[in-house]
């Protein structure tokens, strides 16, 4: 005999959340506008419509037309439109392209988000208790898939903006938390960790991506980890005693990228009205602001973490070390400011399996030629974060707010 009250409890609580969370994409969108929102400014960023629609997508594709009886399609080429990388769902438009999709309207593609909203009421209002054992862990996925795209909303219209010549403002106000929150309070310390067993990967019974497990166990010597973030101050003095310039530093790969690109400084950063060297301005999401030399650095590669970590005499945390350090007493900023670049790169956890379905593609076939950051960042939405959450990015991205924390020994 089923529980139709506790039944109907939980879906109301999935509904809420489900809701809730389509709701803040829309409000983190609602100060640009239909311009802004066609935008894509490099191969890596996604305009913001699409990201509207590709959200919306993933509940159409993975939820509605999996689980959902009679669920109507709102427009069958969007399933060429806006898949994003699932080869097992079909073709699609490329990547790099997505900024050439002047239709569907950013009004269409509202329309679609309530199309599907509407659908996946019904669904969640309907659902018996079997038929919401089967769609609790998509939809929940779909969620924080959502989430995800929030983060890259933000990042990506950011570096849309930084290529505008009038730098504008995303929030001038205080919508969002400022570009270098959390400031530092005096000298990092160093924080000894004894090391030996530490177990590693998601525990319990909250939502975690499949690339967070299994929990498993690892063997890590003892190690001494920086109590905080590399200040804007601190990466200020790398820049101006040379590390630019100073090859030795430098991973080889990392070196090529410095030379090629003419790398001075993290990306956002600008010469300040005096123009003289270490007068800096950044560009972040609330405009051009002079660099505030004790806030977390942000927007550095892998690369550039590395070669900070080499010119302090430190070098980044492996991940693991990094997940063993979560409550170690007076470590900061671990979370909210900057996801943490770390020594390790992105493989799968010993008995990984991927999820099943068309689901399988979500991460596993990305543990290559990535570098796993940690944490989360200013721009990661209320409740996302997690202390086994595995971010990755390849080692040349700086669009993201990415830092740096230092470990030794």
């Amino acid at each position: 005999m089923t529980d139709r009250p506790k039944t109907l409890a939980i879906a109301q609580e999935l509904g809420q959340l489900y809701h809730s969370t389509r709701r803040l994409s829309l409000e983190l969108a609602s100060p640009l506008s239909a311009e802004d929102q066609g935008i894509q400014s490099m191969p890596d960023a996604s305009p913001t419509k699409w990201h509207l629609a590709h959200t919306t997508w993933f509940f159409e594709t993975l939820v509605l037309m999996q689980h959902g009886r009679g669920h109507e399609c709102f427009a069958p080429e969007y399933q060429y439109l806006f898949n994003s990388y699932y080869e097992a769902l079909g073709p699609r438009h490329a990547r790099p392209q997505r900024g050439l999709l002047s239709r569907p309207s950013l009004d269409e593609v509202h329309r679609y988000r309530r199309h599907v909203d509407e659908a996946m009421q019904r669904l969640l209002r309907d659902a018996d208790e079997a038929a919401l054992q089967t769609l609790h862990p998509v939809v929940t996925l779909g969620i924080h898939h959502e989430q995800q795209h929030q983060e890259l909303l933000l990042t990506d219209i950011l570096h849309a903006f930084w290529c505008n010549p009038l730098k504008p403002a995303y929030a001038p106000a205080a919508a969002v938390p400022a570009t270098a929150p959390g400031h530092a309070a005096g000298p990092p310390a160093w924080l000894p960790m004894e090391g030996g067993i530490a177990h590693i990967g998601h525990a319990g019974d909250g939502f975690a991506f499949d690339n967070e497990g299994p929990r498993h166990r690892v063997l890590l010597a003892p190690y001494e980890i920086a109590s905080r973030l590399v200040t804007n101050g601190e990466f200020a003095d790398f820049v101006a005693d040379g590390g630019y310039e100073r090859p030795g530093l430098w991973l080889s790969e990392g070196w090529a990228m410095v030379q090629r690109e003419g790398l001075q400084a993290p990306a956002y950063w600008l010469p300040g009205p005096s123009g003289e060297r270490g007068d800096w301005q950044e560009f972040g999401l609330q405009g051009l602001r002079r660099l505030d030399p004790l806030a977390p650095v942000a927007h550095v590669s892998f690369y550039e973490a590395a070669a900070y970590a080499e010119w302090a005499g430190a070098r980044l945390p492996t991940e693991f070390e990094w997940e063993a350090a979560q409550g170690a007493p007076d470590i900061e900023q671990m979370h909210g400011l900057r996801w943490q670049w770390t020594r390790s790169s992105y493989e799968p956890y010993p008995g990984f399996k991927p999820y099943e379905g068309p689901a399988a593609e979500y991460n596993g076939k990305f543990m290559i030629g990535q570098q796993v950051l940690r944490g989360s960042s200013l721009a990661t939405p209320p409740g996302h974060a997690r202390p086994s959450y595995r971010n990755f990015f390849p080692p040349a991205a700086r669009w993201q707010f990415t830092g740096v924390r230092l470990a030794r020994g």
